[in-house]
């Protein structure tokens, strides 16, 4: 099954005008090892994310250097590279050949892949979509939950790029820029939940502690009214409330880098004191803002978290999102649906960019400005 999304991806016949791409932007990850000091200047660079003032870039250069072996350790603990790209290219691929079946009337679908920190980067996805002649196009972020930092991050880069390589129009576009309460994520995040209760014992497992957790962001971010906060935890209610709240949980939060304040609490030292308690007999942990494995799954949770933790044997981490069916079959859905609803994006867009675009550079003031039809965008 994996060898036929590259297969797809590598003979997609140029549509020149008919039918939809549907572009799936995620920050990415190094496929391989020797990939990973561009992908951490990248990101570092990205001030939308990681705010670091008027020396950005010189900033962003010292954090490479230092961090760069370390990280390429980890990427190599994991196999050697991110399974990021492998899994979007696969989501999109599915969700394409399902969409053709669903919506006739907007095939065929091409899947593309872009990425804002790896390659695919947004650029050279852009370029390609182009060249093969596509004419409309739906941005589907792969954040389900939305945060100036992340999926603006992604929409900003677009744009930069569309103005450079595509001035004159070529490609009319629409987004999906969230969706924390979509049923292919509730549903398939439910259904490996109770996966993972199932390996403990019945008389114990409803005792069992889970804990969602989700990528920090810095709290200068989320002080200008970010998104994220709410609606990470909307869809932790939202999956809760599938369960009919068989369990105790909490949501945490991962990955915090530099001194500055981030969001807390902390996933890791959370842990630790819920698996110290005799009275709870294991904890599951669920990467509940991420849609595939990556880095922070494989390692910071699979590798780190465990062997940090006195009880590792007490502590199982949930199945991502992956290849599963129901989940890709679930995205075909969705894309259907915005299709259908004629939506360019979400009622909540334009005042993400009021409060979230305070130091962003080059961006639009509202979003009518690039998405729709490009002869009629707002002055």
């Amino acid at each position: 099954m994996l060898r036929n999304y590259v297969r797809h991806f590598t003979t997609v016949n140029k549509p020149k005008s008919k039918g939809t791409a549907v572009v799936f932007m995620n920050m990415g990850g190094p496929s391989t090892v020797p990939e990973t000091r561009d992908f951490l200047f990248r990101l570092f660079s990205d001030g939308d994310l990681i705010p670091l003032g008027p020396f950005q870039n010189l900033i962003a250069k010292f954090i490479t250097w230092r961090r760069t072996p370390m990280i390429e350790k980890y990427y190599s603990r994991i196999g050697g590279g991110s399974p990021i790209r492998k899994w979007s290219e696969f989501q999109a691929n599915n969700a394409c050949k399902r969409l053709d079946e669903i919506s006739p009337e907007s095939a065929p679908h091409y899947p593309y892949v872009a990425f804002r920190y790896a390659n695919p980067l947004t650029e050279e996805t852009l370029k390609k979509m182009l060249n093969d002649g596509i004419t409309r196009a739906v941005a589907f972020s792969q954040y389900p939950q939305f945060s100036y930092s992340t999926t603006a991050s992604s929409i900003n880069d677009l744009y930069r790029l569309s103005k450079i390589h595509d001035k004159e129009g070529q490609i009319n576009w629409s987004i999906i820029d969230r969706w924390p309460q979509h049923p292919c994520l509730i549903k398939t995040f439910s259904k490996h939940i109770k996966e993972s209760l199932n390996k403990f014992p019945e008389n114990i497992r409803n005792d069992v502690v889970i804990q969602f957790s989700a990528h920090s962001l810095p709290m200068e971010i989320i002080n200008r009214g970010d998104s994220y906060p709410a609606e990470v935890a909307a869809t932790v209610y939202a999956v809760m409330q599938s369960l009919n709240f068989s369990n105790p949980y909490r949501l945490t939060w991962q990955s915090q880098v530099g001194p500055k304040p981030w969001l807390g609490a902390k996933t890791e030292g959370t842990c630790k004191r819920i698996v110290k308690f005799d009275s709870i007999p294991g904890v599951i942990i669920v990467p509940i803002a991420f849609t595939s494995d990556h880095i922070e799954t494989l390692h910071e949770i699979d590798i780190e978290l465990k062997e940090a933790v006195d009880h590792p044997d007490k502590v199982i981490r949930c199945e991502s999102l992956n290849g599963d069916p129901i989940f890709y079959e679930g995205l075909a859905d969705l894309v259907k649906d915005h299709l259908k609803s004629g939506q360019l994006y979400s009622k909540q867009l334009p005042l993400d960019y009021k409060l979230g675009s305070v130091n962003a550079k080059n961006v639009f003031k509202h979003p009518d400005e690039f998405f729709g039809d490009r002869s009629e965008k707002r002055v």
